[in-house]
């Protein structure tokens, strides 16, 4: 892989290279010396007696609860990873002719991907990714290129911690000298919140709701824990009792009550990750803290629950969301970062 990565190197001059992150929610993109140019939503609307794609992103999305029944909206990556290999191919594709990936030769792509993924997902994203246009693909951790992204020093024989939550994951890794020392993984992250949201209206107001509507309310008003002066807004929705549609006020502390579960279950994978980290590593993680990335992390004041269950400081980076790319980004602009990176890693496809 040595020598690829030395001849990519060298035709990157003549192409544009692109990060991708690929995730359960959004799949961001960013081309080198352009920045992040595309934040679209991993949805695929398809004519399901054609097979015919009808949107990808933002205009699927929006179809989604309100097709006919010959149209379907998809989302090609679940938890992370592909589930569904031609329509992601199609997505990949379209997000990155989009993106305006063009050149004198095919670019070079890195996809971040969770750290759990399997071979079998791993070949799925490469090919994927392949089939789109790439000239070569590299995948790697998210929570790893994201530790880039946030400027920790990965490269360092120091520890450092990521806590990324995603839209179908929450990862938890502890990094040194370039490679992942321990990883937790659960499907615990932001779908399950939104869930939460429609589960805890349903029960306890008789009102139901779309997974949308739940989201929006997450972002608008959702907390991690109570506070002395809650945000308050209004949700429609369908009185199950009446099956009329009805509007009520909800505030961030009674709305706070669906996501305790949740947040108790992503601070306990923290608190395991820190028990299982070497000793020598743990006084790193101590001086500088837990790092949170990913959009799930941004539930407020979910980093003083953390450090308050914890005894550690928990901190955002300047841009939580976007880590992951801005990672690919200084990749691609280190060719001795992407060397000490990528070169020795294990390649799923090479064996």
């Amino acid at each position: 892989m040595s020598f690829s990565i030395y001849l990519d190197h060298i035709l990157s001059s003549f192409s544009a290279d692109v990060g991708i992150d690929l995730g359960t929610a959004n799949t961001p993109v960013l081309v080198k010396g352009k920045g992040i140019v595309l934040r679209e939503p991993s949805f695929v609307a398809r004519d399901k007696t054609t097979g015919s794609i009808i949107a990808v992103g933002i205009e699927a999305k929006a179809m989604e609860g309100k097709t006919p029944d010959n149209i379907e909206v998809i989302r090609p990556v679940r938890d992370g990873v592909i589930a569904d290999f031609d329509i992601a191919e199609r997505m990949i594709s379209h997000l990155m002719g989009k993106a305006k990936c063009d050149g004198l030769i095919k670019p070079r792509v890195i996809v971040g991907v969770p750290t759990d993924v399997t071979d079998v997902e791993w070949r799925a994203v490469s090919e994927a990714t392949e089939s789109a246009g790439a000239r070569r693909v590299y995948i790697i951790e998210q929570p790893l290129v994201g530790a880039i992204g946030a400027g920790l020093p990965v490269l360092q024989a120091k520890g450092s911690i990521v806590v990324d939550v995603g839209g179908g994951t929450s990862e938890v890794v502890v990094i040194s000298m370039g490679a992942i020392v321990k990883a937790y993984t659960s499907r615990i992250a932001g779908d399950k919140m939104d869930e939460a949201v429609v589960n805890y209206l349903r029960k306890e107001h008789n009102l139901l709701i779309g997974i949308r509507t739940a989201e929006d309310l997450k972002i608008s008003i959702g907390s991690a824990k109570p506070t002395k002066v809650p945000q308050a807004a209004r949700v429609k929705g369908r009185d199950l009792t009446t099956g009329l549609p009805r509007v009520m006020e909800i505030d961030s502390n009674q709305l706070h009550e669906a996501f305790q579960e949740i947040v108790r279950m992503i601070v306990d994978l923290v608190k395991q990750t820190l028990e299982n980290t070497p000793p020598e590593l743990i006084s790193d993680i101590y001086e500088q803290g837990v790092v949170l990335t990913g959009g799930g992390s941004l539930l407020r004041h979910l980093d003083e629950v953390m450090a308050e269950s914890t005894g550690v400081l928990c901190r955002y980076p300047e841009d939580p969301t976007s880590c992951v790319l801005w990672g690919c980004d200084r990749l691609f602009k280190s060719p001795k970062l992407f060397k000490s990176i990528f070169i020795g890693r294990e390649n799923p496809m090479e064996k």
